[in-house]
């Protein structure tokens, strides 16, 4: 027997090169059926391309150099610039090979394309994948109808002063002249007819108060649903501050005829005025609420009271020495909301440090600052000068006067214990 060698006299190996990139995704152990020639299309290399760099050394003119120094146009002044825009019939007839560089660049056909180079001409309808069948259904009754979009011609408009006035005038003409309630329907309930009609009016008694709106996730003063709490309308909520937090500490007064004696007090005088004999009002600490949610702007919802009217002042009255007031016309007023909150529950922390913790507020009633009267003439000019836009247009346009909003701090006055 002859004996093989296990050594091989002469070993060849060869090397070739593989430019190709790695695939863009990993290989998987399922097999997907499909059919092989969905690969023979050039299309399916289009993102490989176009990934792969180039290996390309380009110098710094890209190949293309360009000498400026043979355009004296660019190098004297009132030179001649023939050179640099020559006249479109001086110019060498097109070469016919080069004639479809000037047509439309053309997109190759791919799946998504409908072989087009047209991407209009490939209606999303083709690919149901994309979207519900209603749109598509909806798209191909439009295309059958083949009704073309119609131009509608811009009109002028006229912004000038006086047709503004006039605009305005004729929208009170229209709420005022043959005016009747028996005209007047509901959107929602045929059977609901107006019985009376009050102009809408701004509120100018509170019109320089600030007014938030506060939702809470559940009802505070820890009562029943069913037990009245008359402490809840003249409750009092402080904003506090953590190193880490910032949330409203709720205050209520210990008892109802507390609260009950407060709203009298209150109800009982002027606004902004200051009782002489006047005993403190307490208020005990209850918990913390957070924030959830807050909105900025409160479109929606605001303040409304339908008023009938003032009676007029008699003469007897005038006569004895009476004050003359004025009279306040009938009228729904209204009064914008800032802010809406919506509150839920703190839970307690006994390792959070507060800087300012009150457990108990004396309530007693005080004059206001000349600061704060200021603030309240102010934010009433809005709805009390008639002037009030132009002026404080001016004033703003120059940066010297800012007018904002404000708040009424005046009236009560706090003392922490």
């Amino acid at each position: 027997m002859s004996k093989k060698s296990s050594k091989l006299d002469l070993l060849v190996r060869v090397r070739y090169s593989n430019p190709l990139p790695a695939p863009p995704c990993p290989p998987k152990l399922i097999d997907i059926p499909t059919n092989p020639m969905r690969y023979a299309r050039p299309e399916f290399l289009n993102a490989l391309a176009n990934e792969t760099p180039l290996p390309m050394i380009v110098d710094a003119e890209f190949g293309m150099p360009l000498d400026l120094g043979k355009f004296e146009c660019l190098w004297e002044e009132d030179a001649e610039d023939s050179a640099l825009n020559p006249d479109p019939n001086d110019l060498p007839p097109l070469d016919p090979k080069d004639a479809f560089l000037l047509g439309d660049i053309s997109i190759p056909s791919g799946p998504f394309t409908n072989g087009s180079s047209n991407v209009a001409a490939a209606p999303l309808a083709h690919v149901p994948w994309l979207r519900k069948t209603e749109y598509i259904s909806r798209e191909g009754v439009q295309r059958s109808s083949g009704h073309e979009p119609k131009h509608v011609q811009a009109t002028t408009i006229d912004i000038s002063r006086n047709a503004q006035l006039r605009d305005i005038e004729a929208s009170f003409a229209a709420c005022n002249d043959n005016f009747s309630l028996a005209d007047l329907q509901h959107p929602n309930k045929p059977g609901v007819t107006a019985v009376e009609s009050y102009e809408v009016l701004p509120d100018a008694d509170i019109w320089s108060n600030q007014y938030d709106l506060f939702r809470f996730s559940e009802r505070p003063g820890e009562r029943a649903v069913d037990v009245e709490d008359p402490r809840l309308d003249c409750a009092i909520l402080r904003p506090m501050k953590t190193e880490h937090d910032s949330f409203l500490a709720y205050y209520l007064t210990q008892d109802d005829e507390s609260a009950i004696k407060f709203k009298e007090t209150r109800f009982a005088l002027s606004p902004y005025e200051v009782p002489e004999d006047q005993e403190e009002t307490i208020f005990h600490f209850v918990r913390d609420y957070e924030t959830v949610k807050v909105e900025q702007e409160v479109p929606n919802e605001f303040l409304l009271v339908l008023h009938d009217g003032d009676a007029p002042q008699s003469f007897d009255d005038l006569a004895n020495g009476a004050e003359h007031k004025t009279r306040k016309q009938k009228g729904a007023y209204y009064k914008n909301i800032e802010r809406k909150m919506l509150l839920k529950k703190k839970r307690a922390n006994i390792y959070e440090q507060y800087e300012d913790k009150w457990e108990i507020i004396r309530v007693t009633h005080s004059e206001m600052s000349k600061e704060e009267e200021d603030e309240r003439e102010e934010a009433l000019a809005e709805v009390a000068d008639p002037m009030f836009l132009m002026v404080r247009g001016d004033a703003d346009a120059d940066g010297d006067v800012d007018v904002d909003d404000g708040t009424v701090h005046g009236g009560l006055d706090f003392a922490a214990s």
